[in-house]
């Protein structure tokens, strides 16, 4: 049961709809057609946001009688007010908060008022959770940007307001809050506004509100108050409820949605189901599927209670077509007079939401709207000192790291620039081993590389190189630690291939280094780097028909992983050299081993930098029970027995050019 509706439990309480007591479905009818708006609060630690959300709650008189009761109980025993209501329990949900008296993850919220609804995030104000305040403003319209009166703009209070602007959120509230503990001083008041709006000019934020109040006394939130009698503007929640809504600006832009599903229920059913983006569509509206290009005319808007004449920007809607054009999940549906662009390459800014590193030329999957492809960093053009907004040049992204990149998929896709449609250019990154998100970004442009380069048509092949050679070209990729013995088995290796009459190269790590690979060192992302480079040779080399042979360390399971992935079935062979680290070392024929263990060779794979052995190779070889005479000669036989020493009957068939 919720609090009794007759007797307003705060002074600056709202009094619910006379329409709950009177006509219950009048009262849900005019609930179902009222606006959301979603926005965020974020801030440094203690500025207190989640008072200010429980403050709300209270003050929307969207508190039921036993959350009230709990709440009473858990102020008294875990509070920071003493007898009085810590608001801030009813958002900080996890007992580590509430011990800590700290926000951890996002907490979401929804309440309403009689002229809108509203879904409120609480993001986290430390540092180290900046990932999950991502998180909360991905989806906001506008963001409450709190700031305690004693202490003025901090640094969080800056890597926040970057992140607003970053993510696109057009409205912002500068809440002063605690203003009770200054004395409702409105010098203090000015001089912060004045130091926010110098940094909100910087980072682009146009449009921004500054309110003076008190999160724990209730002033200037949910009506104005007299304590503040020069404040001019309107209180917090008038503020909510008469801001203008994204999705209402979305809908003057050109008709965008991507395909989530291909509805079929039977045979004489064929709709495209998904969220408009942006835009307004109606039946006969011409629009084009991209990145295909192929067009048709929107035969039907369909929905569960019936067809509709229109849809909207933030509706979900199933689209039939008037022709049988190919459309697939992830696919956009738009305007054919106004088409996003096709690319499959972008600058883009990604902030970086994992605790490994971002590393460049490392394959991620990559989610942008209902599309899952691959992509790689080929480029971290600068990171952002979100402190200073200074560019700085990095090889690596940290955790919670921004940076503008360039970014590469395996194919191209229609996107718009973020700035335009949050929805069809924004994206994550997905960690390709253990499919956790890791990043999130947004795409700022093509690049005009990718317009300009395109596969030329070659009528030489692959198959009639191969043919000629009498073979079946393939990659053999040993990799195990430094002196576990893989450059000793290539070697051999490639002497009985040649023996047999068989064309070959073998690329040696050592060697690569010398000429390719010599700008490189050894740290993680040059690592990455090295192997991404060998692996696009060994593909070259591959397509020229040879059998090829590497003898790499390759750290990395991803980036194995990633040459393995550039070449066909059955022409990626890893061989792991599983050679104990202690019998490596023993041998340390380059002294290297020596070198790293008295700290004067940094990043060195075995002693400071980890080896992901591989979990599922073609071949093990076990050098503590074969020597590596042996070792050859059963990769060989395995080549032998899989038909790689002669011809493919596939390849000899065409023959010739």
């Amino acid at each position: 049961m919720a609090l009794d509706t007759a007797t307003p439990t705060a002074p600056n309480a709202y009094k619910p709809s006379d329409l709950i007591g009177q006509d219950i479905d009048a009262y849900l009818a005019a609930h179902q057609t009222k606006s959301l708006l979603r926005f965020i609060t974020c801030g440094s630690v203690d500025d207190g946001k989640s008072t200010l959300i429980g403050r709300l709650l209270y003050d929307s008189r969207q508190i039921f009688e036993d959350q009230l009761a709990q709440l009473e109980a858990d102020s008294k025993r875990v509070g920071t007010q003493g007898q009085n209501i810590d608001f801030a329990l009813l958002v900080d949900g996890l007992t580590a908060e509430r011990e800590q008296g700290i926000t951890i993850d996002v907490a979401y919220r929804f309440f309403a008022t009689d002229r809108r609804k509203f879904i409120v995030a609480d993001t986290p104000g430390h540092e180290q959770y900046t990932r999950n305040m991502v998180t909360g403003a991905s989806t906001a319209d506008l963001a409450v940007i709190l700031v305690d009166a004693r202490k003025g703009i901090l640094t969080q209070t800056r890597r926040h307001s970057f992140l607003v602007s970053l993510m696109g959120i057009r409205h912002v509230v500068l809440a002063v809050n605690k203003m009770d503990l200054v004395g409702y001083d409105q010098s203090v008041f000015d001089a912060i506004v004045a130091d926010y709006a110098a940094f909100a000019a910087q980072v682009g934020l146009a449009d921004v509100l500054a309110i003076p109040l008190s999160g724990l006394a209730g002033d200037n939130i949910a009506s104005k108050s007299d304590k503040t009698p020069w404040y001019s503007g309107p209180a917090l929640m008038e503020h909510l409820e008469t801001v203008e809504l994204d999705a209402d600006r979305l809908q003057a832009k050109a008709f965008r949605m991507p395909v989530q599903w291909v509805n079929r229920p039977n045979l004489d059913f064929r709709g495209f189901s998904g969220l408009i983006a942006s835009g307004v569509v109606r039946p006969g509206d011409a629009v084009r599927v991209e990145p295909s290009g192929r067009t048709s005319t929107i035969a039907r808007i369909v929905t569960k209670d019936g067809d509709l004449d229109q849809a909207v920007a933030g509706q979900s809607v199933t689209l039939t077509l008037a022709d049988e054009v190919d459309c697939s999940r992830g696919d956009i549906l738009a305007a054919a007079t106004s088409a996003p662009e096709v690319a499959d390459q972008f600058e883009t800014t990604i902030v970086w939401m994992a605790d490994e590193p971002l590393l460049p030329g490392r394959p991620y999957l990559l989610k942008i709207g209902a599309r899952t492809v691959s992509a790689q960093i080929t480029e971290i053009k600068h990171e952002i000192n979100v402190n200073t907004l200074e560019e700085r040049a990095a090889k690596s992204l940290p955790l919670n790291g921004i940076a503008v990149c360039n970014l590469s998929f395996d194919r191209p896709i229609g996107f718009d620039p973020y700035s335009e449609v949050p929805d069809t250019g924004g994206f994550i990154l997905i960690d390709r081993m253990t499919n956790a998100t890791v990043g999130a970004g947004m795409i700022r442009f093509a690049l005009r590389r990718s317009q300009n380069i395109h596969w030329q048509a070659l009528d030489v092949t692959k198959a009639s190189r191969a043919s000629d050679l009498g073979q079946k070209p393939a990659v053999i990729w040993f990799t195990g630690l430094s002196g576990a013995g893989k450059s000793t088995i290539a070697n051999l290796v490639e002497k009985k291939l040649r023996f047999e009459g068989k064309h070959t190269y073998l690329l040696d790590g050592d060697n690569v280094r010398h000429g390719l690979n010599r700008d490189l060192g050894f740290t993680d992302a040059d690592r990455v780097e090295n192997i991404r480079r060998v692996g696009e040779v060994a593909k070259l080399m591959l397509d020229a028909g040879l059998i090829v042979l590497t003898a790499f360390i390759s750290p990395f399971r991803s980036e194995r992983r990633l040459a393995r992935e550039l070449l066909g079935p059955g022409e990626f062979f890893e061989v792991h050299v599983d050679t104990p680290l202690a019998v490596a070392e023993a041998r340390d024929v380059k002294g290297l081993y020596a070198k790293a263990r008295a700290g004067t060779l940094k990043n060195f794979t075995g002693v400071d930098s980890p080896y992901e052995a591989p979990e599922s190779p073609e071949i093990v070889v076990d050098t503590a029970s074969m020597t590596p005479e042996q070792a050859a000669e059963m990769i060989v036989e395995r080549l032998r027995q899989g038909g790689y020493l002669r011809p493919d009957p596939e390849f000899s068939e065409g023959g010739g050019v």
